[in-house]
């Protein structure tokens, strides 16, 4: 397919809606998955490393005297961070906590500051930011994994940092899930083809409901569009999530956006939430990263107004999802309950 223009892809292959409720169809319009992987391979990119070093470091901390000891904290924003990475995600698992990672870098200090005061003079942001483990380290942070150092930013996990600073988000919470222990947002400061930080972009990924790292990235592009939409309010139902992964990943299996065998699926997906279900489909222009291509299947619905009644209507139920196909296009659904 040919991308001659901003129009020829809205008018050919920016989003789709479909609905058997009514039996009409509107036409018109983990770390980075890789290419057309089902969502438990996407989501193990996602994955960090525990590193078995953290009892260790403990034991040599404590033999020190009291006044050699090294400090493992630092109050930012009126909040205590550790700076310890193994110290960290132990409690976090211990406390069965999300672990938020603020990595930080000189050439990015203007922005730092903006944060560091956002996070100080937010009290809704500072109540949520206690409720999960906060760790700070400079982006040259180095952790030992099976006797050798390795940069935190090397991990797959971090890739969506593209090597700078940010936040990581991961999940120590949500024991026994797919995304346990990965990745589950990543925000980098650096801005990309539609993508640009804001400080709320903080407070919006500390409220998202669990989720893999592609799942919550889409409901995070769709709360951040400045008109609010409101389809993401409802229950994050795990059927609809993975009738939208399951799908995401099919349509970039064959390169191809669509609703393909929506017969078939509505009934699953009705019988499980009692109800209608309603389907939305977009695909992103080629070889774009993630969180741009979340961001541009919103701005392809917000395109049309029959999408952009489904986005942005609020919903009993919903699911969103995303995967990148072999040709470099991203697909992305969402799947709501009424």
């Amino acid at each position: 397919m040919l991308f001659a223009s901003a129009l020829t892809k809205q008018l050919c292959a920016s989003a789709v809606l479909a609905t058997l409720a009514s039996t009409t169809f509107v036409g018109g319009l983990s770390a980075e998955t890789t290419e057309t992987q089902p969502a438990e391979a996407a989501a193990a990119e996602a994955k960090v490393v525990a590193s078995e070093t953290a009892e260790p470091a403990k034991q040599e901390e404590a033999k020190k005297p009291a006044g050699e000891k090294k400090t493992s904290t630092v109050t930012v924003g009126g909040l205590e961070w550790r700076t310890d990475y193994n110290k960290a995600y132990q409690a976090a698992k211990r406390s069965k906590r999300m672990l938020l990672i603020n990595l930080t870098s000189s050439s990015t200090n203007n922005v730092q500051s903006s944060v560091d005061q956002y996070m100080a003079t937010n009290a809704n942001v500072q109540k949520k930011l206690q409720n999960v483990e906060r760790l700070r380290l400079p982006i040259e942070a180095e952790i030992t994994v099976e006797g050798k150092l390795q940069r935190l930013v090397s991990f797959a996990a971090f890739s969506q940092l593209q090597g700078g600073a940010g936040f990581v988000l991961l999940d120590l919470k949500n024991e026994g899930t797919a995304y346990y222990g990965h990745a589950v947002n990543v925000l980098p400061y650096s801005s990309g083809k539609y993508y640009h930080w804001q400080n709320n972009s903080l407070s919006v990924v500390l409220d998202l409901p669990p989720g893999t790292l592609t799942q919550r990235t889409m409901i995070w592009a769709v709360r951040t569009h400045p008109e609010a939409p409101q389809s993401t309010y409802g229950t994050h139902h795990p059927t609809l999530a993975n009738g939208a992964a399951s799908h995401s990943n099919y349509q970039a299996s064959i390169g191809q956006q669509g609703h393909q065998n929506f017969g078939s699926r509505f009934n699953q997906l009705s019988g499980a939430t009692g109800g209608a279900v309603s389907e939305v489909v977009a695909e992103s222009w080629p070889n774009q990263n993630m969180i741009d291509s979340c961001i541009d299947c919103v701005r392809s619905w917000r395109g049309s107004s029959g999408h952009w009644r489904g986005v942005s209507g609020r919903h009993r139920a919903f699911g969103y999802d995303i995967r990148r196909g072999g040709n470099g296009i991203w697909y992305g659904t969402g799947i709501f309950a009424d």
